[in-house]
């Protein structure tokens, strides 16, 4: 792609006009080059990016080392939240992690923001609780309390939204909910957990030594800006504003290549082919985890952990101790933008809109039309027509968010948690079926809004619920509300909802 002093570029076969300002850069290069291996936003968005960086003054010292496009991605760098509080060093230490070019280091601060949903509304459909966090920050949970994980002082279960008063004055920006469990990220990088008090139990293995009923700041994490947080099962993994992953308590084999105890509360540094590859976003699964990394050469998912199913996607069931590429992804030309890792099976999101799916196939959860396993990413076909956004994935269960909006998911019915019952007799449905390939959710078509965010449980030992966050932060529950984990209310001994239902709480 070419830049010139006249005006019109052209750029993938489209024409966009612009106002060129000149500044000093030196005698050279009156144009400039973004070749498609730099390109890593899209090429309107860098266009856009520069044009913006000509059109107001910049906000440092010029630096006559760097090409134009490297400052206009590095002023673009100093307007994301994330990169804002960081020191000279950081940075600095930031750009040679990705690969010593400014325009990589905005790569990878834009896909962890596309990803992760940083710095917006979201909500979370724990194992048996919920968590809703609001665009300014504000946390509201509700649900079951048994081990204090909804924050409010108390084991009493809440069965309408609540707000965590205690975090009065601190932003949270991500959450994470895990059996018995919450993590909540301020936008200070500090993380704070209630509920049980380990990070490396089982659902209903041995409880910690005591309960935390209010957050508390995790003291071994205060020198790591974290950005994401991951519960699995006997472990817990964070993210690093600078793309490193920890874990806690994997247990003392060396699942994650290095030993630790079941109740280690402090974090270790996930080694291996990660040690120097920045990582975007984490999931977790039942006893593994997935981590979209971001390379000079593109994004790419690596896997670790339990292999039982194939859901480390390597094309084998064997475990991995250490992070593993997974390899077909360049086979299927697809670029990996979003990752969900469901308790036996996983899912990506490529650029282009296309969906893989691998694991254990029950129930039809790999929306592949059958119960086959697939121990390597394969693309569902039944959504070749769909540009998929978005993707979430639970026990046996997993839905898709396209471009538009529209909702598809597949798998095990049970808890009335895939939302398929439309309004008909209960004779003429059954609410509970299995569904093996993609179908559309027409209940949540029927909220005339934009459908942004799925969150659906990802727990082994809970009946399902699901979230569907609206794009003016309006939340929709169904599924399983035994617990008030719907944070709607349920008449007539009910247990469960079936069609989508407003949450009284507004996320904008």
């Amino acid at each position: 792609m070419q830049f010139g002093p006249s005006g019109p570029c052209q750029a993938r076969g489209k024409s966009f006009h612009f106002p060129v300002h000149w500044f000093d850069c030196g005698p050279h290069f009156p144009y400039w080059w973004i070749d498609d291996a730099a390109d890593f936003v899209s090429t309107l968005t860098f266009v856009q990016a520069t044009c913006s960086f000509f059109r107001q003054p910049a906000n440092f010292a010029p630096d006559y080392e760097l090409s134009i496009s490297e400052l206009a991605a590095l002023d673009m760098c100093q307007k994301r939240a994330i990169f804002k509080p960081m020191t000279i060093d950081e940075r600095q230490d930031l750009k040679q992690r990705c690969g010593g070019s400014w325009k990589l280091v905005l790569r990878f601060l834009l896909a962890g923001e596309a990803c992760c949903r940083r710095e917006k509304s979201q909500a979370i459909a724990g194992p048996g609780h919920s968590i809703a966090v609001t665009s300014a920050g504000v946390v509201y949970s509700f649900g079951s309390n048994s081990s204090g994980q909804l924050g409010h002082g108390t084991t009493e279960e809440e069965w309408r939204p609540r707000i965590i008063r205690s975090l009065q004055g601190i932003r949270i920006i991500q959450a994470a909910a895990g059996p018995g469990r919450t993590m909540l990220i301020s936008d200070a990088g500090l993380v704070y957990a209630f509920g049980k008090d380990s990070f490396g139990e089982a659902e209903y293995g041995v409880q910690g030594s005591k309960m935390v009923t209010s957050p508390q700041l995790v003291e071994s994490l205060k020198n790591i800006y974290v950005v994401q947080a991951a519960i699995g099962n006997f472990f817990t993994a964070v993210l690093s504003r600078e793309g490193r992953v920890y874990t806690f308590s994997w247990g003392n084999d060396g699942r994650l290549g290095h030993q630790t105890e079941p109740n280690d509360v402090e974090p270790h540094p996930l080694l291996g082919a990660l040690e120097n590859i920045p990582v975007v976003q984490i999931a977790s699964g039942y006893c593994y985890l997935l981590a979209l990394a971001c390379q000079p050469s593109g994004m790419s998912v690596y896997s670790v952990g339990c292999g039982l199913g194939g859901k480390l996607g390597h094309g084998s069931r064997t475990d991995e101790k250490q992070p593993r590429l997974i390899e077909q992804f360049q086979a299927l030309n697809l670029q990996p933008t979003v990752i969900s890792a469901g308790a036996w099976h996983a899912a990506v999101v490529g650029r282009d809109g296309r969906v893989c799916t691998w694991g254990w196939g029950r129930y039809g959860c790999l929306g592949h039309g059958n119960e086959e396993c697939e121990s390597a990413p394969k693309v569902v076909e039944a959504l070749g027509n769909v540009k998929a956004v978005h993707v979430a994935t639970g026990d046996y269960t997993t839905f898709v968010v396209s471009e538009d909006g529209d909702v598809y998911s597949f798998g095990c019915g049970e808890s009335a948690s895939l939302g398929h019952n439309a309004v008909v007799d209960e004779e003429q449905v059954n609410r509970h079926a299995n569904v093996l390939s993609p179908e559309l959710v027409t209940s949540l078509k029927e909220v005339k809004e934009r459908v942004v965010q799925v969150s659906l449980t990802n727990s082994i030992y809970w009946n399902a619920h699901t979230f569907a966050l609206t794009e003016s932060g309006k939340l929709y529950a169904f599924g399983a509300g035994d617990k008030g984990q719907l944070g709607v209310e349920l008449v007539n001994n009910q247990t469960e909802r079936g069609n989508p239902e407003r949450v009284d709480v507004d996320l904008s």
